[in-house]
């Protein structure tokens, strides 16, 4: 699934090519993708033509574009293979294509955006804004302190200026679970998924089973200051792709797994120890780590 990177580099591609565009016609060629939206999709059609978009934000894994003149926003969950393209009226974005909106830029140019799913796990939906529980902006693209009802329960991320520290700190300790775990709580922080997670750990030589309430105040600033180097270095670096179920918005591919320490080299030997990196079951899902560098924790 796409994680925080990923998202954030479909909305950088995004929000300079259509804010300010005028939404002239919408094309739902599959509805299975308006799953999530409280409504037929006839409102869906009609709401958005003629709408102008008015910014481009995103919490966590979340993506959404304000409206202008509107208490409502389009959101999009790309769930694991969703990809949003920008092309001319002209592009064939492929089989795979569930909706299609025509637009029309500031400046009076024609674009086509397409929503691309694979395995239908995404979606869109028309959703009502509220005001966000802190008063800060709802998410990194927006000055408005309003998001999306359907978003309101999700963390911000490390990388939101209004993220707290030190309330992050606070409720990790009292979580009581298992460290990764709780990074991928997406009410306690969002963004972050299986990558990030074992990149993050492994950087700071911590165990994916290291229990939560050991975590101080200093283990958990070098976390986060671990968290927010990597994804910051996987944004520069276009995201994390290993197939082309993620591109960007202009059908690119990020490099970002050339940067990898841990998520997916196991078998080859740790950047840092030449220890061998081990794979493990997780969650339904895997682990990557160093046995030297990221040992078991002790039992207390």
């Amino acid at each position: 699934m796409p994680e925080l990177p990923e998202v954030d580099v479909v909305r950088q591609g995004l929000e300079p090519a259509i804010t300010g565009a005028l939404i002239e016609h919408v094309e739902i060629l599959d509805p299975r993708s308006l799953r999530r939206h409280q409504g037929p999709q006839e409102e869906f059609v009609h709401t958005l033509e003629g709408a102008r978009i008015h910014a481009v934000a995103r919490r966590g894994k979340f993506l959404w574009c304000l409206l202008e003149n509107s208490t409502g926003a389009l959101v999009c969950h790309l769930g694991m293979s969703g990809q949003v393209r920008l092309g001319t009226p002209e592009s064939d974005f492929g089989p795979h294509l569930r909706i299609r909106f025509d637009l029309v830029t500031d400046s009076g140019d024609p674009i086509t955006m397409g929503f691309v799913d694979q395995r239908i796990f995404g979606s869109m939906a028309l959703d009502e804004l509220i005001p966000t529980a802190d008063g800060y902006p709802g998410g990194q693209g927006s000055e408005q302190a309003v998001i999306p009802r359907s978003v309101a329960h999700i963390a911000r991320d490390p990388l939101d200026p209004a993220f707290d520290e030190k309330r992050f700190s606070r409720s990790l300790r009292a979580k009581k679970t298992e460290i990764k775990r709780a990074l991928l709580d997406q009410q306690l922080m969002s963004g972050i998924g299986n990558i990030y997670a074992d990149e993050a750990l492994w950087a700071t030589k911590l165990h994916g089973r290291f229990p939560t309430s050991r975590m101080t105040p200093g283990k958990t600033r070098e976390l986060l200051a671990a968290l927010r180097a990597v994804l910051t270095k996987a944004l520069g670096e276009g995201g994390t792709s290993f197939d082309q179920q993620y591109v960007n918005v202009n059908g690119a591919s990020g490099y970002f797994s050339h940067s990898l320490n841990a998520y997916g080299r196991s078998g080859m030997p740790c950047s840092r120890c030449g220890t061998i990196i081990v794979r493990e079951a997780f969650m339904n899902r895997s682990s990557h780590r160093c046995p030297s560098c990221q040992r078991v924790p002790r039992k207390r």
